[in-house]
């Protein structure tokens, strides 16, 4: 059964009380950086889940309680009595301080002492030293038979009794001395029961001054000397006296846990938000309107003299500007709907929280009720002052837009006058791979190209934002009525020629066209979310409110994005940054600075999906909100994307709203709340109009369709308003 890492890591965090950041990787050993606060676990994919969550509560004691400090300059002795002892201690304060772990604990070593991880089968435990006996006492000590003696006992209960780090260290010492003392005396006791070799006496006997001389007057070049008459015993003794004494127990132990690593199984790959740099991505809302006006003037310029060759042409700009104006006159009523329901609700609301209290000035009113009344004080309404707020829209500037975009851009529109009338800041950006980045000189034409920057800082394992990615920055709350109407004229021309073609060209005579930087794109709407983690903290510095608002404006998701990684191919001198794509099986969202990992779907929607719950937990006072622009024929699918069950009571409602007033709100998407609204009903006129000779039935029909657009506005909308209360 595979181990679900995730679930692991949840572990681990809830039991050291902190968003932990927890890795699984190819590592022989679990290590922990007091500084990150990051705990590596190897992938122990051969363990079972009771032995898999102990030693997730070992690494979490040592994570909490062991301090991070280079102690070999201050305690001699080699590591392995400091961890045995080390190991006691961190074990009992992680069991008291969780006192459900002491019975994963037992079962895990029970577990382990059955498959002899600690190697001690058909062994003589009574023969191994001290430390050794300890090690097996304080892990397997209810499953094995162990004896101490008297003094043994005493350093028993000195290890026991740890509380510090301190009291560690002393207590490894005293255990390391008392192991080295007792294989000194065993080995002398050893040597002394040792027999002497046969003939040993007589060849010591025989042993010759260097002045004797044999028989025959020579020396004897094959006696022995002193030096080389060395028993072998004592030879033996004086290496095992400079030997440090092992604890043999922890060695099997860390060797047999290596041994349930999983060697062969792929190394998760925690994925992370680039640090963009946000001022090179965002166009500001003057370049973006300078480059339109540009644009619109030149064409205007060339239309005109098209016009004094043909009399019967209409001015370049007259039909769509007579429609903008139109639509702005016929969309006050909703505005003024909004904000009905924006104060209505936000006096519900202050009148909810308002407390009176008593005062210490009397009431003269009620002097001549102090027979029977006590309360004579003056009473005051405190009505607290409510949160400020602000919007940040996100508005779909790619090329599926192309038949929607007019439609989604009337709803903006209804926001925006929204906004400005109750007075709530706001900026809108639009997503899109096609403003260049060029330096141009709105005087003479002439476009200098600009010297290419990074957009964000590279660095391995972090996503790539392509280098034609741009934000950009259509309207603001910052600039004067009179600029904003002339902004949303500009934009309102742009979205009224995609998907009109007989905007671009009327009976052969060429009318106007897109400005080159604001034709439609691809689909960056990963980039700009990304991009949020440095917008809302921007704005919500600029514009001094509490609470933010986020709405995307779109027709779709986007694809999933690359991150970057170090490759070296075979013909390549050195290694470099490339990039390669999301294996969801291997990849995981990770945050740093929360300490949470957001699991990558396969689905393509669900990397969206991951992005957004990470914005959520970044900023939990900001509702995100999804405005998607479906065909009718899309309905059905999007709905089942997010209620896949299809006789679920959510996925019924879904259809059952979609087909009475069609438009739905989902609730179990990345989104707080992601409304889905029929592109055909947004389009049609929502006035009550008929012609003077209709019929009953005629009047009738007419009637019921310009009620249902307008409850669909108004249902729509007023959810909005709830939102932002």
């Amino acid at each position: 059964m595979a181990v679900k890492h995730e679930i692991k890591s949840q572990l681990a965090r809830l039991l050291a009380t902190e968003d932990l950041i927890v890795e699984h990787k190819q590592v022989k050993t679990a290590q922990f950086n007091v500084h990150t606060r990051e705990l590596i676990l190897p992938l122990w994919e051969k363990a079972s889940s009771v032995v898999y969550d102990m030693l997730v509560g070992h690494e979490v004691g040592h994570a909490l309680f062991t301090p991070d400090e280079d102690w070999s300059k201050d305690v001699k002795i080699p590591p392995q009595f400091v961890n045995v002892v080390e190991d006691v201690r961190i074990e009992k304060l992680i069991k008291r301080k969780y006192m459900g772990l002491a019975k994963t604990f037992y079962r895990g070593y029970s577990e382990l002492a059955d498959n002899d991880f600690f190697e001690i089968k058909d062994e003589d435990i009574s023969t191994f030293n001290l430390a050794d006996r300890i090690n097996l006492y304080f892990k397997i000590g209810s499953f094995v038979n162990l004896t101490f003696t008297v003094r043994e006992k005493e350093i028993v209960e000195i290890i026991r009794d740890c509380e510090t780090f301190e009291d560690a260290k002393k207590a490894a010492l005293i255990l390391y001395q008392y192991c080295k003392d007792d294989a000194k005396k065993e080995k002398e006791q050893v040597t002394e029961k040792e027999p002497k070799e046969v003939g040993q006496d007589e060849m010591n006997s025989s042993i010759q001054s260097p002045d004797s001389e044999s028989d025959d007057g020579e020396e004897d070049k094959d006696a022995p000397t002193p030096q080389n008459n060395i028993p072998k015993e004592k030879e033996a003794g004086v290496e095992d006296e400079s030997k440090e004494p092992e604890v043999r127990t922890e060695s099997s132990l860390t060797e047999q846990l290596n041994n349930l690593i999983d060697t062969s199984a792929h190394e998760n790959l925690y994925l992370e938000n680039p640090d963009v740099l946000i001022d090179r991505i965002i166009a500001s809302n003057h370049d973006v309107h300078k480059e339109i006006d540009y644009s619109f003037k030149v064409q205007s310029t060339l239309w005109e003299d098209e016009m004094k060759r043909k009399e019967h042409l209409i001015p370049l700009f007259e039909e769509v500007d007579a429609e903008f104006l139109k639509f702005k006159k016929d969309a006050q009523k909703e505005v003024n709907y909004l904000v009905k329901e924006f104060e209505c609700k936000k006096a519900a609301s202050a009148y909810a929280r308002a407390t009176t209290s008593r005062t210490g000035v009397l009431d003269t009113t009620k002097l001549q009720t102090y027979k029977f009344n006590e309360d004579l004080f003056k009473k005051v309404t405190v009505l607290p002052d409510g949160k400020n707020h602000g919007l940040i829209f996100i508005l779909d500037w790619s090329g599926s837009m192309n038949q929607v975009l007019l439609d989604t851009v009337k709803q903006l529109y209804n926001l925006l006058w929204f906004c400005k009338k109750v007075q709530i800041p706001f900026d809108v950006y639009a997503f899109t791979n096609e403003w260049n980045r060029s330096v141009t000189d709105y005087e003479t034409g002439e476009i200098t190209s600009a010297i290419p920057q990074p957009l964000y800082n590279i660095k391995e394992y972090s996503f790539k934002i392509g280098e034609d990615f741009s934000l950009l920055n259509m309207f603001t709350s910052n600039v004067k009525t009179i600029e904003f109407d002339k902004q949303l004229l500009n934009i309102w021309r742009i979205a009224s020629l995609f998907g009109c073609y007989d905007r671009r060209y009327s009976g052969n005579y060429y009318r106007y066209q897109v400005p080159h930087r604001l034709n439609l794109s691809g689909t960056p709407l990963n980039e700009a979310l990304i991009c949020l983690h440095e917008i809302i903290p921007q704005f919500r510095k600029k514009n001094n409110v509490e609470k933010v608002q986020c709405i995307v404006l779109t027709d779709g998701e986007a694809n999933r994005i690359p991150y970057h990684v170090m490759v070296k191919r075979q013909w390549d001198y050195e290694p470099h940054m490339g990039c390669r794509n999301v294996n969801p099986d291997l990849c995981t969202l990770r945050d740093r600075k929360l300490g949470k990992t957001y699991k990558i779907g396969w689905d393509y929607y669900q990397f969206t999906s991951a992005l957004i719950e990470n914005l959520k937990d970044h900023f939990p006072s900001t509702n995100f909100i999804g405005i998607r622009v479906l065909a009718p024929r899309d309905a059905k699918h999007f709905i089942r994307r997010y209620h896949p069950f299809a006789y679920s009571k959510e996925n019924e409602k879904a259809l059952h709203d979609w087909s009475k007033n069609k438009s739905f709100v989902i609730k179990t998407s990345g989104y707080h709340s992601y409304f889905g609204m029929s592109s055909t009903n947004l389009s049609e006129d929502v006035e009550f109009d008929v012609d003077n000779d209709a019929t009953k039935a005629q009047i009738k029909r007419a009637f019921v369709k310009s009620l249902k657009t307008k409850k669909l506005n108004k249902k729509i909308l007023g959810e909005f308003v709830s939102l932002v209360c």
